[in-house]
């Protein structure tokens, strides 16, 4: 279905509103406020793209921890994600039990993901197969990173998908590095798409910083699996431009010059310059977001400071369906 002006609008809003988050939780680490940050910098046009190609409070997303974007397109409140960040009582994802970034938000239908990574793509499958036992027709999107596309639980989710023709779209977020391990070093095929081909699956290569593009795509994928046509592997290219996590040093694997050149194909200003371009946005309309984002952001960060730490008492709860009494 094709995008109204003001639905392109709002997503480029969640592109600039996530990126800003992202960057004060940078800020917020180097302040010793905050343990751990994980990055999506680089990555948002991806991410919001894709969720706008599925029906939200219908269908499933079952995300990787860089998907910040993803999650704030699907409602998670700045002030909610900072209080993950800070493990504060009334954070949505687990009651500050989880690491930061691994997202959840219960009334979006968006499911946490444990911390071995690609162990999110069984959920995924196994989700998929509870709609189609069920009748339903909602469709599941699941995330991952090039890397994790080399661990079993990836293969063994999609090849279920595709014997059971499952509705499961498996976006894969290639940023070029796993960790610190390049792409050549961890596959020999050129890209994660091709992989698809060994499973019976249709594998789509697309561009990871095209917003429109990666819509285009999923929006196709989604429907496909709607219609009971089974699951898709879908390749978004782009650049992870931070380090993998707040405790990784990338000098050591890669030059600065590499990631200034690659900060050229930064999505976010890509974007904005083709929305200016195209008369979709104004100079002051931009101004106006970064303004409205910045407020958005001071204010998250001051609730979520002030928001109180769980009590100690609460630490078992909701670990138990009842009450367990240690007599």
């Amino acid at each position: 279905m094709p995008l109204s002006r003001e639905q392109k609008k709002e997503m480029f809003w969640m592109m600039l509103l996530s990126r800003r988050l992202d960057e004060r939780a940078w800020v917020l680490h180097r302040q010793g406020k905050i343990a751990f940050h994980i990055s999506g910098i680089g990555q948002e046009a991806a991410q919001v793209g894709a969720v706008y190609a599925i029906e939200k409070g219908k269908d499933w997303l079952v995300p990787y921890y860089r998907d910040l974007a993803m999650v704030i397109a699907m409602g998670m409140s700045p002030s909610e994600f900072v209080r993950s960040l800070m493990g504060k009582a009334q954070e949505p994802t687990s009651g500050a039990r989880q690491m930061p970034s691994h997202f959840s938000l219960h009334h979006a239908k968006v499911l946490s993901h444990s911390a071995p990574v690609a162990t999110q793509s069984p959920h995924a499958s196994g989700i998929g197969l509870g709609i189609k036992l069920d009748g339903g027709d909602e469709v599941v999107l699941t995330t991952i990173g090039e890397g994790s596309t080399s661990q079993g639980e990836w293969y063994e989710a999609v090849n279920f998908a595709a014997i059971h023709s499952l509705p499961v779209v498996f976006l894969v977020e290639n940023n070029r590095y796993a960790i610190s391990v390049p792409q050549e070093k961890q596959m020999a095929v050129s890209s994660a798409a091709d992989k698809a081909c060994g499973l019976g699956l249709p594998g789509i290569e697309v561009d990871g910083t095209d917003m429109f593009e990666v819509y285009d795509a999923v929006a196709e994928a989604v429907a496909n699996a709607r219609q009971g046509k089974g699951p898709s592997v879908i390749e978004a290219k782009m650049y992870r431009l931070t380090p993998h996590s707040s405790d990784d040093d990338d000098r050591s694997y890669r030059t600065r010059e590499e990631v200034e050149e690659f900060k050229k194909q930064d999505p976010l200003i890509m974007m904005k310059n083709q929305f200016i371009e195209q008369g979709l946005m104004t100079e002051e309309e931009y101004n106006n977001l970064e303004d409205k984002a910045k407020k958005m952001v001071d204010e998250a960060v001051e609730e979520a400071t002030k928001a109180p730490y769980p009590k100690g008492a609460d630490a078992a709860t909701p670990v138990y369906a009842e009450e367990v009494k240690n007599d």
